[in-house]
């Protein structure tokens, strides 16, 4: 019959793959679904088991937590893994250790294992007058001369001061800060009545007539003209005199050799702090900000101690938003314990991945305050996706059916997102991922992610199957009180009957009489089949009015075209008046209005202004390198940097330029070539001083290699106010009588700078290192702050890139065989809109690009993959009705649990946004963004888009006979544990 219509062949050849491909589909779903039904089953048949082993094993392994232990090196968090910054940092430290230093320290550019720091301001007036001078030296002997005592008792008992703890010269004394020789000058000049030494900036001139960079250690400097007319501050030039100074940095490093020196310099640091707190009270004129090695550990780990209390919060208002979710006026089928039950659960499994973190040698951060929230959106999630299931099996079935329909509808789409979950926090946890604290947390919450599915599937599940059996027994679903029939209640005051209102069974069978066939699916709410005759076509399945409620299958016929006649109303659908708060107002109000006609075009209207915003935002995406971003607010750590960048922002961190190879510096072409490079900074340069030096004295500067070195080491160094310049020279022997070559070398650079200092720093660097490339000379430059900008951007914004590609792949790789190929489309374009809203809006929000908006912006996949993900599953599986119907139809299913998730999940962000913690700001605005994010696509844009975008819902008729019915016979057969539907046909 093919042969002798082409057209027709043609037409069957072209739809033959599609229902192989679907074919493939229904087989693996029915596979996965009837795996489901069996461990639905078993779960239901042992709950006292279930319930009690994740109990058991939490309790156990909460006891871990003796071996608790905090990350101590923060910079191996926040700071790019692998970067060429660290590999110059250890190279430099390898040439020019601190300890090698024996005249001069830079503050910015040294990195020591400890040291205390404090910024003096002059609340009014300068600190270079002489009551703040006097003020400040006296702080400086009061510190100097400060000891502590290590152990605290016990007759092994020393005392340590700076002296012994210092870096020592030479001359074994201990190295100081250039500018507080400088203050010594000007108070002994005063003392005396001599003139007082002039105070150049940034470079000044000390009295041994060595040359000190001081433009870290004074700021907010008004220097003098050359007319005499004051210039605004950080206007100076090199030889221009100070006038006034509003700010002051004094820095004191510490040697830690060994464990006990360690711990003593640590002590140290601790009465550094104590001893400027009590000097700040003493001295209400001046300003004390101090800062130490540890105080970016302490404060970073801080947000901890400030987010307990909210957390404890967040869990309390949850807990009665989810009681409230839970709970129905049906006092028997209302479910309040499960909401409650439910955030035990999620609970439970953070305390055993608590504990499974501690027996395996694991530290905490603070970042891994993100990881209670990533459990809670899932975990609720699942929750009432099941809750919401429960209540759309039959009730006249026995509780173990009802459980194992309840795993066959939810978990093949609950174990969907939790893949999800894990694909994108696995790809993120692994090697490919170069920052520390974004690999930590995504292991983390992957591990405490799969352990809470798990407690779902175990400890939750037992929690439905007992609340069934009471809901079984007409028990009182908060009391677990039997509830009398209506004709006992009729006596009893009216709170009382309010409060025991529930529906019997025979209340149901009088009051809803039977509508249509309800085909074998175990998620229909209405019991009452027997004997219900109607005319279906031989294909038909999923349609929503003969489902009523219950899950909508994908297990259509290849060649399936849906044509329903039965004898009773066919899109009449069974509801009880005592449904769902929820339910009932999405049912009733939001489906019909989210779906009218004249809202839809408001609703585009709304998602082209919201990727309208969302694009201003992500073209203004800025990363946040600065580590104090992510500290407590008013901590030691913020209040330093905000004084250092008010005072000290003129001028860059000192850079040091290492010339790591042998070069020939007797040559003339060398010579211009680093004098160029060194050009438009302030310097330190012992090249440069050399060149005059020899200048000076009439010589060449191009000599032979011999006579080039003879004069640096015997003559140059020498000299009094030269020999600061032998802590940045490193020799290396020749032959025996042979000048020594100049192995390595440093020079010190600063850059004039804006208020954008550190993106400055991170082009200067750039810009360096291309020219290192192409020069003859082997060079490269670091400052410690290098480390947090090196490569920032990339490390960044690499794991949220491959975490996203990750759920693209498997999206496609699942629509192959387990998901609606349209479905895997529309989840990944819902995925992209969440994500690019959310980083655009964050952007507007002031919340910069850093480690913990990029850990919220990879959960925010998985989160909004619980949200909308059912709803379009829901959508794409129905056949038949129209798209509005099956619209409305998913919304009540699956879109009221999303609902109810985001309205506890808000609720548990809302004591978090009072925390005063940039981290937990930062962690606040971005899961809040994620959840709006979420909740408008799920409940407003998907709706609307799907009732006039693929896929499609036509009614389609079979090729054959358009008219043909069959009329089949529903006769129930009841047996000693539940009502079993026999279809026959007749």
């Amino acid at each position: 019959m093919l042969d002798s219509t082409p057209g027709l062949s043609g037409r069957w050849e072209r739809l033959e793959p599609r229902p192989r491909a679907r074919m493939l589909r229904q087989v693996l779903h029915a596979g996965l679904r009837t795996s489901f039904h069996a461990l639905g089953r078993f779960v239901a048949s042992h709950p006292v088991f279930f319930a009690s082993t994740p109990v058991l094993l939490s309790i156990l392994l909460g006891a871990s937590f003796s071996r608790y232990r905090v990350e101590e090196d923060v910079e191996s968090l926040l700071a790019p893994k692998h970067s060429l910054a660290k590999i110059e940092g250890n190279l430099v430290d390898s040439l020019f250790p601190v300890n090698r230093s024996k005249h001069a320290l830079y503050s910015d550019l040294q990195t020591p294992g400890r040291y205390g720091r404090v910024i003096v301001t002059a609340r009014k007036g300068s600190v270079l007058d002489q009551g703040h001078l006097d003020t400040i030296l006296k702080l400086h002997r009061q510190i100097y001369q400060m000891q502590v005592t290590v152990p605290a008792t016990g007759l092994n008992s020393f005392n340590y001061s700076f002296s012994y703890l210092c870096l020592p010269d030479e001359k074994n004394i201990c190295i100081i800060d250039d500018i507080i020789r400088a203050m010594e000058e000007i108070q002994a000049a005063r003392a005396s009545n001599r003139t007082v030494p002039i105070l150049r900036y940034p470079i000044t001139q000390l009295v041994d007539g060595r040359q000190a960079y001081i433009g870290h250690q004074l700021g907010g400097v008004q220097g003098w003209g050359p007319s005499g007319a004051v210039r605004s501050p950080g206007t100076g030039s090199k030889g221009e005199g100070v006038r006034s100074a509003r700010a002051l940095q004094l820095t004191y490093y510490l040697q830690a050799r060994g464990d006990l020196m360690d711990r003593v310099a640590g002590q140290w640091e601790k009465a550094f702090c104590a001893e400027l707190e009590t000097f700040a009270v003493l001295h209400p004129k001046l300003g004390l900000y101090p800062s130490t090695s540890s105080s970016l550990r302490t404060d970073f780990q801080f947000s901890s101690v400030l987010a307990r209390r909210p957390l404890l919060a967040s869990l309390g208002a949850c807990g009665v938003l989810a009681i409230l979710c839970c709970s129905m006026r049906d006092c028997v089928r209302s479910k309040p314990w499960l909401g409650l039950l439910a955030l035990l659960s999620i609970t439970l499994s953070g305390l055993t991945a608590a504990g499974i973190l501690n027996l395996t040698g694991a530290t905490y951060n603070s970042s891994y305050l993100g990881i209670p929230f990533v459990m809670l959106g899932h975990g609720l999630f699942g929750s009432f996706e099941m809750l919401s299931s429960w209540r759309r099996t039959r009730e006249d079935q026995h509780v173990k059916e009802r459980v194992a329909s309840v795993f066959e509808d939810v978990m093949l789409r609950f174990s969907g997102s939790t893949m999800l979950h894990l694909m994108t926090l696995g790809l993120a946890a692994s090697p490919f991922t170069n920052m520390e604290a974004v690999r930590l947390f995504c292991r983390t919450a992957a591990l405490a992610v799969t352990i809470s599915y798990v407690y779902t599937l175990s400890f939750y599940s037992s929690c439905l199957v007992i609340t069934g059996y009471l809901e079984t027994g007409y028990r009182h679903g908060c009391f677990c009180r039997r509830v009398p029939k209506p004709d006992r209640l009729d006596s009893k005051p009216a709170w009382y009957r309010c409060l025991m209102y529930t529906r019997y069974q025979d209340e149901t069978h009088a009051t809803n009489p039977p509508h249509g066939v309800v085909h074998g699916n175990a998620n229909s709410p209405n019991p009452n089949l027997a004997h219900t005759h109607s005319h279906t076509h031989p294909h038909t399945v999923n349609n929503p009015a003969a489902h009523g409620h219950g899950h909508v299958a994908n297990s259509t016929h290849p060649h399936q075209h849906t044509h329903t006649h039965t004898h009773s109303t066919a899109n009449t659908e069974h509801h009880p008046p005592d449904s769902h708060l929820l339910l009932g107002c999405v049912r009733r109000c939001y489906g019909d209005w989210i779906t009218n006609t004249y809202v839809k075009p408001f609703v585009v209207l709304l998602y082209l202004v919201y990727i309208s915003f969302g694009l201003m935002g992500f073209l203004q995406v800025t990363q946040g390198s600065d580590p104090s971003a992510l500290v407590a607010m008013d901590t030691a750590t913020v209040l330093y940097t905000r004084a250092q960048q008010r005072y000290f922002s003129s001028y860059s961190p000192v850079i040091g330029f290492y010339i790591y190879e042998s070069a020939p510096y007797w040559n003339a072409s060398v010579q211009r070539d680093l004098l160029e490079y060194a050009k438009g900074f302030q310097r330190i340069s012992w090249l440069e001083a050399y060149l005059n030096y020899l200048s000076d004295r009439n010589q060449s500067t191009s000599q032979p290699r011999e006579n080039f070195t003879h004069t640096l080491r015997h003559s140059f160094l020498r000299e009094p106010q030269f020999a600061h310049f032998a802590d940045d020279i490193i020799f290396a022997e020749r032959g025996q009588g042979e000048e020594p070559d100049v192995a390595a070398s440093r020079i010190f650079l600063v850059a004039k700078t804006t208020e954008n200092k550190r993106e400055e720093m991170s082009v200067l660097l750039d810009t360096l290192r291309r020219l290192s490339l192409t020069s003859r000379v082997r060079f490269l430059i670091f400052n410690p702050s290098f480390v947090y900008l090196d490569r920032y951007a990339a490390a960044v914004s690499s794991p949220l890139r491959h975490s996203l590609l990750a759920v693209l792949f498997l999206l496609g790789l699942s629509s192959l065989a387990v998901v609606e190929p349209l479905v895997s489309v529309w989840l990944g374009l819902t995925l992209l809109s969440v994500q690019f809203g959310v980083l655009g809006f964050m952007t507007l929000w002031g919340v910069e690009l850093d480690c913990m908006s990029v850990l919220c912006l990879i959960s925010a996949l998985g989160h909004s993959a619980d949200c909308s993900g059912p709803l379009l599953c829901g959508f794409a599986s129905g056949r038949g009705d129209s798209r509005t119907r099956w619209v409305r139809v998913a919304l009540e299913r699956h879109g009221v649990p999303s609902l109810q998730t985001l309205i506890c999940y808000s609720a548990a962000l809302v004591p978090v946004g009072s925390v005063r913690s940039n981290l937990t700001r930062t962690l606040f605005r971005c899961l809040t963004l994620t959840a709006g994010c979420s909740a408008l696509h799920t409940l407003a844009f998907l709706p609307t888009l799907l009732t006039f975008l693929p896929p499609s819902k036509s009614r389609g008729h079979g090729p054959e006979g358009e008219g043909q019915t069959q009329e089949v016979e529903c006769v129930e057969m009841n047996d000693s544990t539940r009502v079993v539907d026999q279809i026959t046909t007749v």
